[in-house]
């Protein structure tokens, strides 16, 4: 990275002009040559921390061996202390393993070669284990942040994946009753095919529209805020006249609806939505699909109920992801969602959510 090269294009010329300006400096053409030598290593602090490290901690070890004992005596040296950090940060767990033991490696030896006390390798110790913390604590923050980013990319794909299917199937299902009951017709009745071939022209286009603004977000070419969102007031669309092969879809909105968190009255469309798809698909026999929607107070309620037939035998968790998504709709919105046959025959889907949408 350009920081990388940074530091070496920095700490080069400070070598050289610490050479330079220092008098008590032993060995001065020596110790700044393999001062300056070693910088590059830098560079692969993040790609290869352990071979930078070991190149850099083993030169300088051997040095004090190659001098009869004289050390490197450059204050530019400080810049090693980035590597031990750079291998816990950077580094695998073999790696940081092998490049501990390469440094105490060449600790020992230093305190060998100068005849040091060990007491006096105490300080320089504490110095690089205050790095390799440094390292450590960076290193787990950033598997955190990337850990919570996964964690924000998941309920992303949870969401538009509730989001296409809701979408996709209530105007598919739609399309495809009408199809269906279009050629039951069409022999005794050529009209109804025809107008069952308008619904589904109709459906199509709206799945097209509905798709297209999804993509239009995915694709960053507009803010999420500025695209066309669904209001409790677009419930009344579902509304539908009954044939002879689908039954009626009757809406009543009432209460005070006002005020409503944006999320809460698309979460509320969305139930309504796959609810009646659900009743349109699943509900043999039924005659009318009601859709009530009552704003109470705190909380608005949605409720979805049809009068098919086989309601205790039609399963509550089908093999589709519909109720569960409707669930976990409602859920993330700090509300309830239940599915469930009624007492005598049909099915009712019940929503409760706050009016400000906070989870609780």
């Amino acid at each position: 990275m350009w920081r990388d090269w940074a530091l070496v294009v920095v700490l080069v010329p400070l070598a050289v002009l610490e050479g330079v300006l220092r008098p008590d400096l032993p060995w001065r053409v020596f110790s700044v040559v393999v001062t300056a030598g070693l910088t590059p290593a830098l560079l692969w602090r993040r790609t290869r921390p352990l071979e930078a490290l070991a190149v850099c901690f083993v030169t300088t070890s051997l040095v004090p061996v190659a001098l009869h004992g004289a050390m490197l005596d450059m204050y530019s040296l400080a810049y090693l202390l980035i590597l031990p950090y750079a291998l816990v940060r950077w580094g695998s767990g073999r790696e940081i393993v092998i490049g501990l033991a390469v440094m105490l490696a060449g600790a020992g030896l230093s305190v060998l070669v100068e005849h040091a006390a060990p007491a006096d390798a105490i300080g320089p110790f504490a110095v690089v284990l205050s790095t390799t913390t440094l390292g450590g604590a960076f290193r787990y923050r950033s598997r955190a942040r990337a850990r919570e980013l996964d964690q924000v990319k998941l309920l992303e794909r949870e969401q538009l994946a509730r989001e296409l299917h809701d979408t996709v199937a209530h105007h598919v299902s739609a399309m495809a009753i009408r199809a269906q009951a279009g050629l039951a017709t069409a022999a005794a009745r050529p009209d109804a095919a025809t107008d069952a071939l308008r619904v589904i022209e109709a459906e199509a286009a709206r799945a097209l529209d509905e798709m297209r603004a999804m993509v239009r977000v995915l694709r960053r070419d507009e803010p999420a805020d500025l695209t066309p969102g669904r209001h409790i007031a677009d419930i009344e669309g579902l509304a539908a006249p009954g044939g002879p092969d689908h039954p009626s879809v009757g809406v009543e909105i009432s209460g005070d609806l006002g005020g409503l968190s944006p999320s809460v009255e698309a979460a509320v469309y969305r139930i309504a939505q796959e609810a009646v798809t659900n009743a349109l698909r699943h509900a043999r026999h039924a005659t009318r699909v009601a859709v009530h929607v009552t704003g109470d107070g705190p909380s608005v309620c949605l409720r979805v109920s049809d009068d098919g037939d086989g309601g205790s035998a039609r399963p509550a968790g089908p093999a589709g992801y519909g109720i569960v998504g409707m669930a976990e709709r409602a859920d993330l919105l700090g509300g309830t969602c239940v599915a469930g046959p009624d007492p005598g025959r049909g099915w009712t889907v019940t929503a409760v959510l706050p009016r400000n949408g906070v989870a609780t």
